[in-house]
């Protein structure tokens, strides 16, 4: 699955854009940037419709390369998974919509929800130009996980992408539950690859564990992290940049590394096929061969694998991070 955006989302993007000048869209997303640095969130970053189309332009193509890596990490480890049902919760503009039509085509209904007014209408105004079906007819709809009421649509998936960084850190375990009691099948969660990021995912996934998921990726086991701080357990996809990208971000390099943590899990009637252990780090490499950081059943270890064996070194010569073993 690419990691880069969808034709028909470029497209939709660059006729929302139409009458925007990008160094007007440039100083947006500056903004936004300083805001998240400093510990801000999209409920103050993105007030307005400007602010919403800067986000799309700047961020929403890391968060969807991101979604793409771990829904075919996902995919992967349940082969037979075939969702027709999507809850996207947190949509923002839908990006993790538009990542989960590309790597599941039989879905028939998807249903976006977020707190924010201005992300609802620009999603929506992007998911009528999709080529997915289910895309197009996408119910959009206002919904915030940290208001414990209202109740979230069963669905087949459940995606929560970059939205736990929204709550409060009271509201995050209820949210979690609430997102585990809609899903019929797989909940796949992904935040920033910070050590801030980590630390919700890992309290998610002891509250998800206690409650009967099966862990799909990336642990391959069910124990509590082997990490000891100021490790973390991250990963980082990287992704092409656009002309208008590189304006926004006023950046001088073609391709973007997006950094991430992330969690899938099932529910027990899902087949799913355990990795053997987890690249953690960039492999190291040197004349010998390579050196790879594992997270296994055993814990965390430094692995050699000798250009002497050139069985294993064949097979893993072109290990990237965050694959299996």
């Amino acid at each position: 699955m690419s990691a880069s955006l969808p034709s028909g989302l470029r497209a939709a993007i660059d006729r929302a854009l139409e009458g925007r000048t990008r160094a007007a869209l440039a100083a947006k997303a500056a903004h936004l940037s300083d805001i998240y640095r400093a510990g801000g969130n999209s409920h103050t970053a993105v007030a307005d419709e400007a602010s919403a189309l800067a986000y799309a332009l700047a961020r929403m193509p890391a968060t969807y390369a991101a979604v793409a890596a771990v829904l075919a990490e996902t995919g992967r480890r349940a082969s037979d998974f075939s969702p027709q049902t999507l809850l996207d919760a947190g949509a923002g503009p839908g990006t993790a919509s538009w990542a989960a039509s590309e790597h599941y085509p039989g879905l028939t209904a998807i249903r976006m929800t977020d707190a924010s007014p201005v992300f609802i209408d620009l999603a929506r105004r992007l998911a009528c130009e999709g080529a997915h079906p289910a895309l197009r007819d996408a119910a959009v709809a206002p919904g915030d996980l940290a208001r414990t009421e209202a109740a979230l649509a069963p669905s087949d998936l459940v995606i929560a992408a970059y939205v736990l960084a929204e709550l409060a850190d009271a509201a995050c375990s209820e949210a979690v539950t609430r997102l585990w009691d809609a899903c019929g099948g797989v909940l796949v969660l992904v935040e920033p690859g910070t050590p801030a990021g980590y630390r919700r995912i890992i309290a998610a996934r002891a509250r998800l564990i206690a409650a009967g998921a099966v862990i799909l990726a990336p642990c391959p086991h069910a124990r509590a992290c082997p990490l000891q701080e100021p490790d973390w357990c991250h990963f980082a996809t990287r992704l092409p940049r656009s002309r208008d990208h590189m304006l926004a971000k006023a950046a001088a390099v073609p391709f973007e590394d997006e950094k991430f943590s992330y969690l899938a899990v099932a529910r027990a009637h899902i087949a799913v096929a355990k990795a053997e252990a987890r690249v953690l780090a960039p492999p190291r490499r040197s004349k010998a061969g390579l050196m790879l950081k594992l997270c296994r059943d055993e814990g965390i270890a430094d692995v050699a694998v000798s250009r002497r064996d050139r069985a294993a070194f064949t097979r893993l010569r072109h290990v990237r991070w965050g694959d299996d073993y």
